[in-house]
């Protein structure tokens, strides 16, 4: 790791070049000051906002907005003057330096010139991650480089001026002078000081200054660096709270038996996960000393949001998705010039590479601020990107939830029935029979058959012959080996072998639960009439989710489709598949048992040992492995989601509590 602290030192001023509202140099305003241990700190601000900018520090870590008008005679005067707003946020060098005076009892001076009508720059500086990797001084001098020759304009020539002169007062005072500026003014105003300066000519007192609380809502909008990263730093100011366990509260609104027997359920405000998920993140993006380290910030902010993800919608983040997040955000950012991907490029991302619930979950938590109040000593103020210079960026998410039936409202899901006191849905369990939803009985047969004609058509293919055109054209010419000799000069055609024997029985394994514990629930279920399959699954527990009265809603792990029904017997009390390793292993034995056809289809993330092939072939059967990758996500998330009801009359009212 490079020395990233470096001081540009003249007289007795130690100059530390920063870039304004960025984490990184605000952590190495808190190195300087450590180290050089200063009895003065400058920075870039003028003296007419000094009082009301020390106020908004002392807020902190509520963030304020210091706000004022510039006078017509501005460059820019639109509607008798531009207003200007100032965010007093922690992740900004300026703020730091102020607060860390405040805190050490060090003399803190404002040596800015308050000039009116100051042109914006938009000059393309390096990502500021750099200064991590690289150190401050490699940075500051490629900086030098492409834009120590720029033509500085009045504006800059005379705020230049006048910041030399007032460290040349300060100078005579203090012996050890900490100098928190940007760096687009360090290298004239180091040549301004060593010349005599005369006092600027500027403005001595400024009226109808403002301070304001920001909107909680608009810290999600606003904000320099988005809430999560600013969170974690002022996190990282003091002493850290002990690490919350991550079998924490839950976002997921379920609540099993046993606690509505205990007295019912608690719901845990949203805010509060979110600050658990913060104070947990705070222990593992940097070292003491170093700071934060964003990557890792941005590698906990997806781990946290894929939790939360896991939580409301029951399904998980899979490696492919979480690599082709991190490959599509760094790719984003690169082509933006960036090192790494600010907040819009990871929610693109996150919306593109997994699904919107997942995307709204990432933003809801990065753009969380625990500290900000709607309710304060100061009037709050809603600000939004339009108000402010720079303008915004736009991303919708269309989060999944229940498709309202004809006729209704689109927000009818938000009528879903709650429990109207602790343990009312207990009263649905006095019925010792179960039986599924007939809706999602018509899903999951109606794939069924899509996956035995996509392992039929599979099974084909494999057993199709291509050769060189003679005399016939059998089932036609095979453009894709005939492209691929085209240097021979020759058409190939393809001849479709017949298949002997059809597709019987189906297992989907979503997930081989190895350790066993993750889908303890073990059912075999017979076909209600000719139309239904038999089916044999594993799932997730039916009292850990009750959504009505006698009604769960659970999660497949691995299930079997037999047809014709009422013929199978209970697989998991069957002592022929006692040899199988997991639950996947006993649903193909079963289904390789009471298949009436030749083949079976097997639907997994990896095929089966090599030894069931040798077991298919002893019972005259064979296996037709589709990978799990291949099939739809989205109508695989459909497809695993369940709902197990306690006795028949149930389904009368399900409609109203599945969603």
């Amino acid at each position: 790791m490079p020395q990233r602290l470096y001081l540009e030192k003249f007289g007795p001023v130690h100059a530390l070049p920063v870039l304004h509202y960025t984490m990184e140099f605000a952590t190495l305003v808190r190195q300087a000051v450590n180290r050089l241990q200063p009895d003065c700190i400058a920075i870039e601000l003028p003296p007419t906002l000094q009082a009301h900018f020390l106020r908004a520090v002392r807020r902190l870590p509520e963030i304020s907005v210091l706000r004022y008008e510039l006078d017509s005679s501005g460059r820019h005067p639109a509607d008798g003057g531009e207003t200007i707003f100032l965010f007093i946020e922690p992740a900004d060098p300026l703020v730091e330096a102020a607060r860390l005076a405040g805190e050490r009892d060090i003399p803190l001076h404002c040596i800015d010139v308050d000039v009116e009508g100051y042109p914006s720059h938009e000059e393309p500086f390096p990502d500021s991650y750099a200064v991590r990797r690289i150190g401050l001084s490699a940075y500051y001098g490629e900086y030098r480089k492409v834009f120590g020759k720029s033509v500085p304009g009045r504006e800059d020539l005379l705020r230049e001026r006048g910041m030399a002169y007032r460290l040349q007062q300060l100078s005579a005072r203090f012996n050890r002078i900490l100098l928190v500026c940007g760096m687009a003014h360090l290298e004239r105003l180091k040549g301004y000081y060593d010349l005599s300066q005369a006092a600027p000519l500027e403005r001595v007192k400024r009226l109808g200054i403002s301070l304001y609380n920001l909107h909680p809502e608009s810290c999600r909008e606003v904000l320099a660096e988005y809430s999560f990263l600013s969170s974690l730093y002022e996190l990282h100011r003091g002493p850290l709270p002990p690490e919350p366990s991550v079998a924490g509260p839950s976002l997921r609104k379920s609540w099993n038996a046993f606690e509505l027997i205990a007295g019912g359920k608690r719901e845990v405000p949203e805010e509060e996960i979110f600050f658990e998920a913060m104070v947990r993140s705070a222990h593992h993006v940097g070292r003491a000393g170093e700071g934060l380290d964003r990557q890792r910030v941005v590698f906990r902010l997806f781990r946290e949001a894929a939790r939360h993800y896991r939580q409301e919608t029951g399904e998980p983040v899979h490696v492919w998705q979480k690599r082709a997040f991190f490959r599509f955000s760094r790719n984003y950012a690169l082509v933006m010039g960036r090192l790494l991907p600010d907040l819009f490029q990871m929610l693109a991302a996150a919306r593109g590479c997994i699904d919107d619930n997942f995307a709204y979950a990432f933003y809801r938590l990065a753009s969380f601020y625990p500290w900000q109040k709607l309710d304060s000593d100061l009037p709050t103020i809603r600000l939004r990107p339009e108000d402010i210079a720079g303008g915004s960026r736009r991303i919708r998410f269309r989060p999944r939830s229940r498709q309202p039936g004809k006729g209704l409202s689109p927000l009818q899901f938000l009528k879903r029935k709650r429990e109207k006191r602790p343990g009312e849905w207990l009263e649905g369990f006095d019925n010792p029979s179960i039986c599924s939803y007939p809706p999602e009985d018509l899903i999951i047969e109606d794939y069924g058959r899509f996956l035995k004609k996509k392992g039929a058509k599979q099974l084909s293919e494999e057993q199709s012959r291509v050769e060189a055109f003679s005399s016939s054209l059998l089932d036609g010419i095979d453009m894709r080996e005939t492209l691929r000799n085209h240097h021979q000069g020759k058409i190939y055609v393809r001849e479709n072998l017949r298949v002997q024997g059809g597709v019987g029985s189906l297992v989907v394994i979503f997930d081989q639960d190895r350790g066993g514990k993750k889908f303890p629930y073990l059912t075999t279920w017979l076909g209600e009439h000719d139309q239904e399959s038999d089916m044999a699954f594993y799932g997730t527990e039916p009292a850990d989710n009750v959504v009505g009265p006698g009604i769960c809603r659970c999660e497949y792990g691995g299930f079997l489709l037999s047809y014709p029904p009422r013929r199978m017997f209970d697989v998991w009390q069957d002592s022929d598949y006692s040899f199988a390793r997991d639950k996947a292993e006993v649903l193909l034995l079963a289904a390789l048992d009471y298949s009436r056809e030749k083949h079976v289809v097997y639907v997994a993330a990896r095929p089966p040992r090599s030894c069931f092939r040798q077991i298919a072939a002893r019972v005259g059967k064979k296996i037709v492995y589709i990978p799990l990758g291949s099939l739809s996500p989205q109508k695989l998330k459909k497809l695993r989601v369940f709902h197990v009801l306690f006795g028949n009359d149930k389904r009368e009212i399900a409609k109203d509590y599945i969603w």
